[in-house]
């Protein structure tokens, strides 16, 4: 280990994609060598890209916008369909499954083939499909396209194989389910109506056949008209005219009466003795006003007739209100003899459906529940119990209870904080629920032998925390966390605070969670952080508040005489154990102290407060306003339990804050964080002699780096920001599109390219900020809003556009003029919050080809980031121009369709992008790790800030923690976006943590409490890193491994030249570690470590939305999850290993279960009751009687999923063979059903004989008159 270290020692970096340089390496004098390779570093790569498959696992959630529901009373299970072409199928807790139509079109109906494991979906591209359920993934079977006509609706007797098909013209197919092609056997419209009709009866709205026989086909027609067809002798039995359009009909279950439901808010039933009127007319939310006149009432778009044995009969039906009652909420009815039951909903009603014991529609129907679909949730009543309870739902359906605006993911957690948790969780479950079971109880799932403890956190946009049980494919809610109620309730239009809070303040932009010490950390929109602490015991406690003043001005006088190269590290006097109001000194403290804008966004309560079990809030961290201006939103946060720190960032710079003592240790613009490190050499400014002129920066002895084309561009953008009164050239520049300009490669895949002097070097930047709009109005509306947010606003208005100018930090606000106040000047990377600020309510696609990548690029950050950004293949001037002609610009920018890089005229900050704790070295001369923070920000700058920390307890809790000056400087290419450490031999480098301990816990004076800590000393992180360990830094570009102390760059990998990376995390993999990383183009890739060798690259998303991009998140066994809808999770997999063991992990769709006999109708019944047993439908319908289909009307499509393991051995002896065994598997189980069925009839026929021999016995000898 000596020799290897002293071979590495002070080499420079050199690699495949071209030689990287930066000052502490010493690029500019060292010769470049061979970088080693990972033999010479005896470490053994065990993954390769057979370790590796990507595919999705499990969804859970709420279908988003559904649109049709099906149950199947013998299986016990649910169908949901939805408005994108999804599948959701429901059984017991475990058994989930979701399938996707190729189309994508909208699901119009679901029909279950009771008991024969198949289902078929009506779309709304005319297309039917036949799904199989028998295996674990369902597949389509058949496919049928109907080519001249539009599909309303589909029926499917039980037992039969033939569906009968209403189109919109009013006719009505049949389609045989097995071979799924047409029977040439069609009721068309015009024969359906009497002749003598005029008008067309419109689409077909209702098709069922009677309950009495079921050679009779009952027709409704949308205006109103109902026919009942003789499918035998081909005729109408009966024509009804009403004069409401009908939206629905049920039957009764002798076939002697139904229902129909219509737009008027009326029900009719109708007896077929007599069909001229309708037997009863109801209008059961229709009241009688003072003129006799029934009130107008709104459609009841269905209705249910059910009998029961021992009550009345349950009429269930959903609208039917009157309309003078503005904003009551969706309604379900539920009628039962005389008693009227109304159950409001919090969301309309989508689709309802009565669940009932028996599959038969010719018997007493027995209903026990009601599942009622509504836009955002799924309920199930009770119909067993007079007050209708409802069932509490096992399904994760409440995902979206409030909008998702971040999420976390953590794979192989600590066994106990799962059962901990849920017994929290437990003691807040609402009540009032049935106390019966959860009647969708289909199917079978056990828990896989693959299994390990996984949680997921979700934040959202009302301040709530929802911790979920995500083990072995499932999902279960733990635990809910309200922020909100660490503050006061804000009170609109008081003070500074109310212009910037409206609608939602509380809401969670990011979380961070130990899960070893449970400490737990939530980064809220209104710039503010709460530090929760886990407890079993409720306490009585005060929140600690730090308000910390951090705003860096781009304006601010830059000289050596500033102490630029000198962190403005605090006194040590200053560590002042007092909470409140610690103003450290901040590069923008220009104002004084009592400055009536220095105040923070929220208030926290101060006084006393009792908090129950769970986590409990213990301090709260708070920007302040400068200066008249809100603080920038936190960019990124990390917090180490064993060091007792937690550290954040954003565009003005990085706070260090010591929770244990409650005091802020750092705060500093990230322009001082460099000290004499600093990479860059900066020319300095005027105090604002001339605010119309561009700010210069000078990187010399780096222009040779430069293309000639690169700086034709940066010159023609140059004496584009001095055409400040010609507004029409700049107004042109603006609106060109990505594909006007072209952008040579040169400025993508050089990664020694630096910045050169235009702008301002300090970007306005922030990482994963979730920040949304939502009920924005057109962009003919003038807002007053910051120029950052344009293009949130154009991308809600369906444009899609770059980033546009925002204001200065530091410039004075604008006189009001004759015409009015000006806009309200806000933050650049500010905006004033709207609802909803949530990862889930955007639907962005992004642009990300290679032509318009680099456009693309900066208009997907200015999304994703919510602020400006800044990096080093893109720089921006100001425009000198005012307020009014800012404003007048913007606005008509805003209307075009043009997605141009026109923000040439922006502030840029450097902005701290991602932070992480951990022992390392800070310098090269180091001997042994310590404690350090590690600091990359959106110039592909890393900083690595050595500290000093006392070990004992008592020390820690008095002595101060000591920061020294910033040591090692790297350099990357693009934003920095991920940190990770490996030990010499491979092995990924866990973050020193501290063990849980209930700091609320009684006193136990044979056991004191005490901190422990785990991989803190020197001696054990030496011990753990040997001699020196390896830095994974991974960029929106590309990804570089050093060494430490050395710092030597031994591998780098360029990553995207076209896209960007907006995700990445080292994880474990098949017991070994890689890098993985999800792109804005939607490919996800791993790279091996330390290498960097490609392992897998899968374009998995075609086009990334910002709600993908904003949630998505890895985690370690090869898992990641991101929000696929706003009411959905997603959950995928790259390990082949969890690939092969998915099928025993999914739930069975398809139990076998025995079909329900049907009742005995007994001898009379069945001699008067028609002859409904006989009817054959193969006689009429197939090709020997009616003949084929019309081959024009409907295209037959075989479908591309069959039997479960078809698709390796589709073809040859192999697929054959298959397939016969599969055919004598169910020919023997239908043996098997025949045999036990002959044994049964043999067993009734012995009792039958026994009971006739011995009723002639006793009659033998009676006379005929003794009977």
């Amino acid at each position: 280990m000596k020799k290897f270290r002293k071979v590495l020692d002070g080499l420079t970096t050199s690699s495949p994609g071209g030689t990287i340089g930066s000052p502490s390496c010493g690029s500019a004098a060292g010769t470049p060598t061979s970088a080693p390779t990972p033999k010479d570093i005896d470490i053994q790569e065990t993954l390769v890209a057979e370790n590796f498959q990507l595919c999705k696992t499990v969804r859970h959630g709420f279908p988003y916008q559904p649109t049709a529901l099906a149950f199947d009373p013998v299986q016990k299970i649910l169908a949901i369909g939805s408005r994108t072409g999804g599948v959701r199928i429901l059984g017991r807790p475990g058994v989930d499954c979701y399938c996707q139509h190729e189309s994508g079109a909208a699901v119009l109906q679901l029909q279950f083939l009771i008991n024969e494991g198949a289902l078929v979906s009506a779309c709304a591209d005319d297309t039917l499909h036949l799904w199989n359920l028998r295996q674990r993934r369902p597949a389509v079977l058949h496919s049928l396209k109907f080519n001249r006509e539009r599909i309303t609706f589909c029926h499917l007797p039980f037992q039969s194989k033939w569906l009968y098909v209403g189109t919109e013209r009013g006719n009505t197919h049949i389609v045989n389910i097995e071979s799924f092609v047409l029977s040439g056997y069609v009721i068309m419209w015009n024969k359906a109506i009497e002749l003598s009709t005029k008008t067309h009866p419109g689409p077909v709205v209702h098709l069922s056949d009677s309950p009495k026989d079921e050679g009779k086909l009952l027709i409704g027609f949308e205006s109103g008209t109902v026919v009942q067809w003789d499918l035998r002798g081909k005729k109408a039995d009966f024509r009804i005219y009403y004069d409401e359009a009908i939206h629905s009909v049920s039957w009764h279950h002798e076939g002697k009466q139904f229902m129909c439901s219509h737009s008027d808010g009326s029900l009719t039933l109708w007896n077929l003795r007599n069909t001229t009127k309708p037997f009863q007319v109801t209008f059961p939310h229709g009241k009688i006003q003072k003129d006799g006149r029934k009130e107008s009432c709104k459609p009841i778009l269905k209705v249910e007739y059910k009998t029961s044995r021992n009550s009345e009969p349950f009429v269930v039906f959903s609208g039917g209100l009157s309309y003078d009652k503005a904003g009551r909420r969706p309604t379900l009815t539920i009628m039962h003899g005389k008693a009227i039951t109304v159950l409001e909903m919090d969301y309309p009603i989508v689709e309802f459906m009565v669940l009932c014991d028996t599959p038969y529609n010719n018997e007493v129907q027995e209903p026990y529940a009601v599942v009622v679909l509504l836009e955002k949730d799924l309920i199930v009543v009770d119909l067993t119990q007079s007050n209708f309870p409802v069932f509490e739902n096992p399904y994760p359906m409440d995902v979206h209870e409030s909008p998702v605006t971040c999420t976390a993911y953590f794979a192989d957690c600590p066994p106990d904080i799962i059962p901990i948790l849920y017994s929290i969780g437990a003691k807040h479950k609402k009540t009032g629920y049935s106390q019966k079971e959860w009647p969708i109880s289909g199917g079978t799932w056990t828990l896989g032998s693959h299994t390990y403890p996984e949680i997921i956190i979700t934040g959202h946009a009302d301040g709530s925390i929802k911790f979920w049980d995500a083990s072995a494919i499932t999902l279960q809610m733990l635990y809910k966390l309200k922020t909100s109620k660490v503050f006061e309730k804000p009170k609109p239009g008081e003070g500074r605070a109310a212009d910037l809070v409206e609608e939602d303040p509380f809401a969670v932009q990011m979380v961070s969670w130990c899960p070893q010490s449970r400490i737990f950390c939530v980064v809220g929109i209104s710039a503010h952080i709460i530090l929760y602490r886990f407890s079993k015991y409720d306490a009585n406690t005060q929140i600690v508040s730090l308000d910390v003043r951090l705003q860096c001005e781009s304006d601010d006088v830059i000289t050596p005489s500033e102490n630029e190269n000198n962190p403005c590290f605090p006194e040590p006097g200053s560590h002042s154990p007092q909470p409140h109001h610690q103003y450290p000194a901040s590069p923008s403290s220009g104002t004084p102290e009592g400055n009536k804008d220095s105040i923070p966004c929220l208030k926290v309560k101060d006084r006393v407060v009792r908090v129950p079990p769970g986590y409990q809030a213990e301090l709260v961290i708070q920007l302040l306003w400068v200066d008249g201006e809100p603080p920038q939103q936190i960019t990124t946060l990390d917090i180490n339990s064993a060091y007792g720190l937690l550290a954040f960032g954003n565009c003005s710079g990085l706070v260090v804050v010591d929770y244990l003592q409650k005091t802020i240790l750092l705060c500093m613009s990230t322009l001082d964080l460099y000290g004499a490190a600093d990479p860059y050499q900066r020319l300095t400014r005027s105090p604002r002699r001339n605010r119309q002129s561009t700010s210069e920066l000078c990187m010399r002895g780096l222009s040779n780096f430069y293309s000639d084309s690169k700086k034709r561009i940066r010159t023609s953008y140059q004496s584009l920001t001095e055409l400040s009164d010609n507004q029409q050239s700049i107004d042109m520049e603006r609106s060109k599109s990505p594909t006007s300009v072209h952008y040579p490669t040169s400025l993508h895949n050089d990664p020694r390219v630096l910045p050169e002097p235009v702008a301002s070097l300090r970007a306005s930047h922030c990482s994963p900020v979730y920040y949304l709009l939502d009920n924005v109005k057109g962009p003919g509306r003038k807002l007053s809003l910051p120029t950052d947010l344009k293009t949130d606003l154009d991308h809600v208005n369906g444009h899609c556009t770059s980033p546009t100018s925002q204001p200065s930090a530091g410039k004075p606000r604008v006189p009001m003029g004759p015409e009015g106040p000006r806009l309200t000047r806000r933050g650049p990377g500010r905006p004033p919050f709207r609802k909803a600020q949530s990862a889930a309510c955007m639907e962005i696609s992004l642009p990300v080809s290679h032509t318009e990548g680099y456009a693309s690029r900066r208009a997907m950050l200015q999304q994703f980031h919510g602020v400006t950004m800044y990096s080093h293949d893109e720089h921006h001037t100001q425009s000198p121009y005012c307020w009014s002609e800012r404003e007048s610009r913007e606005n008509s920018f805003s209307r075009s369709r043009s997605s141009s890089v026109s923000s040439i005229d922006r502030d840029t900050k450097e902005a701290i992008t991602t932070l992480q704790f951990g022992e390392s070295y800070g310098r090269k001369t180091d001997a042994l790790p310590t404690p350090c923070l590690w600091v990359g920000t959106s110039l592909g700058v890393v900083v690595v800030i050595p500290m000093s920390i006392p070990t004992e307890q008592e020390e820690r809790m008095e002595e101060p923690v000591t920061i020294g000056p910033s040591g090692v400087v790297l350099l990357l290419k693009g934003s920095v976006l991920r940190f990770g450490f490996l030990d010499c031999m491979g092995g990924l480098i866990q973050s020193p943590h501290e063990v849980w301990r209930d700091l609320n816990a009684p006193e136990d004076p044979d056991r004191p409490r005490r901190r422990k800590l785990i991989n803190f000393s020197p001696s054990s992180s030496q011990d753990t890193c040997g001699e020196g360990h390896l830095a994974v830094v991974c960029s929106e570009r590309q990804a570089k491994v050093f060494l430490m102390p050395s710092q030597s760059c031994l591998f780098v990998h360029n990553i995207t030249e076209s896209s960007f990376v907006l995700r990445a995390d080292v994880v474990s993999v098949c017991n070994s570690v890689c890098l993985a990383c999800f792109c804005a183009n939607g490919h996800i890739m791993t790279l091996s470590l330390p290498s960097l060798r490609p392992l897998v690259n899968v374009n998995y998303l075609p086009l990334t939305d910002m709600r993908i991009a904003r949630t998505f998140c890895f985690t370690n066994g090869g898992q990641a999850l991101y929000l696929s809808s706003p009411t959905e999770i997603q959950r995928i997999t790259y390990s082949q290993e969890m690939c092969d063991n998915l099928q025993e992990m999914l739930g069975e769709l398809f139990t076998p279960i025995e079909t329900p006999e049907a009742q005995n109708r007994g001898f009379l019944k069945g001699f008067f009751g028609g002859n409904a047993h006989t009817f054959d439908r193969e006689e009429l319908f197939g090709e020997a009687a009616a003949g084929k289909g019309s081959r024009s009307l409907a295209q037959h499509i075989p479908g591309q999923g069959g039997m479960e393991g078809m698709k390796v051995a589709a073809s040859g002896v192999v697929g054959d063979l298959a397939r016969a065994r599969i055919a004598l598997d169910e020919r023997g189980q239908r043996l098997g059903e025949l045999e036990d069925r002959t044994a049964l009839m043999m067993t009734s026929a012995d009792t039958f004989s026994k009971h006739a021999h011995e009723l002639m016995l006793k009659c033998k000898d009676k006379k005929w008159y003794q009977f």
